[in-house]
């Protein structure tokens, strides 16, 4: 006499074969616990103000000899900028620092307090508030530690100069460049030239007389006449729409394009190492977005790099996307030249040359 089926053995035979598959599943385990991973070291360390850094000046005209002026140098949330007075101006005029400070002394009855003053520019209020955080919590700690009982050490008060106007759009339309050329790029190159060794297309294509080189040659410039076209809309859209600032009108437009060619041909190399890294299409995602994901929200593409702590700073910095964010800024709202931007230059092409070496060498055919 047979059994009766058992329905109840049958669904955990399901359960467990679901759950092995579950955890065998690259984009899964990517997606479902290192993405919010990474999300909440992210987001987490926005919500510190320890290690957080605003680029300040001091004024020539400060009282160097006061505790007020020293305890401020010493701060570590403040990133003292050097420079001439007038490469100072021009600092604060661009929005490179947030405000110069003048720390001087005020005759109050008989008391000395001091006026730190802020002397700050349209273009650089992004990271007012932050300084005006940072310098009240430190007056605070000034007043309970060494002068209790009587009437604060120093206030503060604030000068406007002129500066160029610093709207949303100038931060934001250079990031959404970025943004478009690593994910298009990567994705494209690494998805297109997998299904073309898949379907076997490419080792066909080896098989006529046209060479190697040139088979990869007529995909990335298709690549390329496709991303440009993209980045021309994105420009335009911004600059006609919502007014973004081109400083030097069509000389910086054809400097941004520059920019974005270069951020392209060095992001379709990660591209050609990924299709030559993956054993199949599942985990192109996983490999594409272990170097783009941090990206996004490390190199300043949504949100200032200022809002990061500081050891990170330091590192990011280096990172390509960081590079190509960085020189789009620069030209477009500052109006700087390509040659001011070489240590951005410089950066993208070190990652240009590491990483088509890799490519040459882990690049299939089949």
């Amino acid at each position: 006499m047979s059994k009766q089926y058992s329905q109840l053995k049958a669904m955990l035979a399901i359960t467990k074969a679901s759950l092995r598959a579950a955890f065998r599943s690259p984009q899964g385990v990517f997606f479902s616990l290192f993405f919010p991973i990474v999300l909440i070291v992210i987001f987490g360390s926005l919500g510190r103000n320890s290690g957080v850094s605003v680029d300040v000046a001091f004024d020539k005209q400060s009282d160097t000899t006061g505790l007020v002026y020293h305890q401020l140098a010493d701060n570590e949330l403040l990133d003292i900028q050097h420079g001439t007075p007038q490469e100072i101006d021009d600092l604060l005029k661009k929005g490179r620092i947030t405000a110069k400070i003048r720390v001087v002394p005020v005759k109050d009855s008989n008391t000395t307090k001091y006026n730190i003053h802020l002397i700050t520019s349209s273009a650089s209020m992004r990271d007012y508030g932050v300084l005006r955080s940072i310098l009240e919590n430190s007056i605070q700690k000034m007043d309970a530690a060494l002068f209790p009982g009587r009437p604060s050490v120093a206030f503060i008060s604030q000068e406007m100069v002129e500066g160029r106007k610093y709207k949303q759009i100038d931060f934001f339309l250079p990031g959404m460049i970025g943004f478009s050329l690593i994910g298009a790029a990567i994705f494209g190159i690494a998805f297109s030239f997998y299904s073309l060794k898949e379907t076997l297309v490419l080792k066909r294509l080896y098989s006529t007389p046209i060479r190697k080189p040139y088979i990869v040659l007529g995909e990335g410039i298709a690549r390329v006449i496709f991303q440009l076209t993209t980045v021309v809309v994105l420009i335009g859209f911004g600059y006609f729409f919502y007014h973004f600032t081109l400083a030097h009108g069509i000389l910086t437009f054809l400097d941004m394009m520059l920019l974005s060619f270069l951020g392209l041909i060095v992001f379709m190399g990660f591209g050609f190492v990924i299709s030559g890294l993956a054993k199949n299409q599942n985990v192109i995602p996983i490999y594409a977005n272990l170097f783009m994901f941090p990206q996004y929200f490390l190199s300043g593409t949504f949100f200032p790099k200022s809002a990061l702590p500081l050891g990170l700073q330091k590192v990011i910095n280096f990172l390509p996307l960081t590079a190509l964010n960085d020189a789009m800024r620069n030209v477009a709202f500052e109006g700087s030249s390509l040659f001011s931007c070489w240590k951005e230059i410089g950066i993208l092409t070190i990652w240009g040359i590491i990483v088509y070496a890799i490519a040459i060498r882990v690049f299939k055919w089949e």
